[in-house]
């Protein structure tokens, strides 16, 4: 009994010094079950084996080193505790992140930034997940304004014949664009996808076409797409990294996606048809913002997954799982490894940015702005940060929006982390001929 309370205690404090909720020390990624939340008060009674495991390949270091006390003997058992949680990081990271799928990806959505790849640019069939291209055209007409929400669709004979996941579309049948988006993005209707995808270009082969045609300006190099809902294909094909590329796009870009993707629970015809998220992780995981799952016998078990927390965005992709819950514990493990490991800080000046003098311009001076100012951090350098400003002397008109000025330098410690740019926040044309006359008789009237 007084070890379990001793573990409980060390589940509280180790919670407290990774300074997030709920996101752990990298070696309890792997094993917290899909439905943890901190609220979850079992989670602790169950912590004993995970914790009794650790103990055994720590060679009994954790608990003969931890002793809890009170006054000045608690202060000290803080700072071993926090070096042990550096110990158990890194060296449970390997293990938290051996998921099971043969191809993996994790990335970063702000920055884009990869933080785990795993045979990313393997070439295998995403079944489902190929809805999220589709979702990205329709949204992106939305926002353009060529689409909107109220629009009715009618569903053709086509559309109505896909098979699959879908809501079972009558031929003419009408719904609107929100209904049947709702039902891509909550159940993975493939007849509302392929409505969807002859409404805006009028065929679902123009639609494709339209398809790969962004995948292309993605830099999406591993995909080809055959048709609009992801049923398997010849020649159908995408990877882990270039799901992560369209996935990113998508939530980045077109924030208002996730009042679809993250629907657990509800209904469509006037409550006639239930819908319930294929995305278990919508339901039972802290953070999640979606994003589409998919299986067929070809391609497995596969998601794209993201959750945002404290600011920042992960995108979780795994093609090709044996079974539906690996591939979410998978994407778990993913993803509290990302959220455990890293942050994401905005960055500002820590004083204001003095003005540089512009040669022979129209004004005498340039305001610099810094440009990009999100850095995606590593938890354990996030602490302590130093910043240096490093701006040019002088320049010489004319000066453009978006000219570099100089550098603004972030480190911890020792360790240059990052070098943001110092931009040009205003034009400033060269002064002309005339300009300068004029300028040079104030002068002269002045001094007189």
């Amino acid at each position: 009994k007084r070890e379990t309370n001793l573990q409980s205690k060390l589940a509280s404090l180790l919670e407290r010094l990774m300074g997030v909720e709920p996101t752990y020390a990298a070696w309890e990624a792997a094993v917290l079950p899909m439905n943890y939340s901190r609220r979850n008060k079992w989670y602790y009674n169950r912590l004993s084996p995970v914790l009794q495991y650790e103990k055994w390949r720590r060679h009994e270091i954790l608990f003969s080193l931890i002793q809890f006390t009170t006054g000045k003997g608690e202060i000290d058992m803080k700072k071993t505790l926090a070096l042990l949680c550096a110990v158990l990081l890194l060296g449970g990271s390997a293990r938290a992140l051996e998921v099971s799928a043969p191809s993996a990806l994790l990335m970063e959505k702000e920055t884009g930034t990869v933080l785990y790849a795993k045979n990313e640019h393997a070439k295998l069939e995403p079944a489902s997940v190929t809805k999220i291209m589709t979702i990205l055209l329709v949204m992106e007409a939305i926002d353009s304004g060529s689409l909107n929400y109220e629009d009715t669709v009618t569903a053709s004979p086509h559309a109505c014949s896909m098979g699959g996941s879908q809501i079972w579309l009558k031929e003419g049948e009408k719904l609107t664009v929100d209904e049947m988006l709702k039902a891509v993005c909550v159940v993975s209707a493939n007849d509302c996808a392929v409505a969807l995808a002859e409404h805006l270009v009028g065929s679902e082969e123009a639609f494709v076409a339209r398809m790969n045609q962004r995948a292309a300006e993605l830099g999406m190099k591993d995909t080809t797409f055959r048709n609009a809902c992801g049923l398997p294909a010849d020649g159908h094909v995408t990877s882990a990294y270039d799901i992560a590329l369209m996935s990113r796009e998508l939530m980045l870009h077109h924030p208002d996606v996730r009042k679809y993707t993250t629907i657990w629970m509800d209904t469509l015809r006037a409550g006639a048809s239930s819908l319930v998220n294929t995305n278990k992780l919508v339901r039972f995981y802290d953070g999640a913002t979606g994003l589409k799952t998919g299986s067929t016998n070809a391609a497995g078990y596969c998601i794209s997954a993201t959750a945002e927390r404290d600011g920042m965005e992960l995108i979780a992709v795994i093609l090709k799982g044996k079974t539906s819950p690996e591939r979410f514990q998978d994407a778990q493990t993913l993803l509290n490894y990302g959220f455990a490991s890293y942050t994401l800080k905005v960055v500002t000046p820590e004083a204001p940015l003095p003005p540089v003098p512009v040669t022979l311009g129209t004004q005498a001076t340039v305001q610099p702005v810094l440009g990009g100012g999100k850095l995606l951090l590593e938890r354990a350098k996030s602490g302590d940060l130093t910043q240096t400003v490093t701006l040019a002397e002088a320049v010489q008109a004319p000066v453009s929006v978006g000219d570099s000025l100089g550098t603004l330098t972030v480190s911890s410690g020792n360790e240059v982390l990052a070098e943001l740019p110092l931009l040009s926040g205003e034009d400033v044309p060269r002064i002309s001929f005339g300009q300068m006359f004029v300028r040079m008789l104030k002068i002269a009237c002045l001094a007189g």
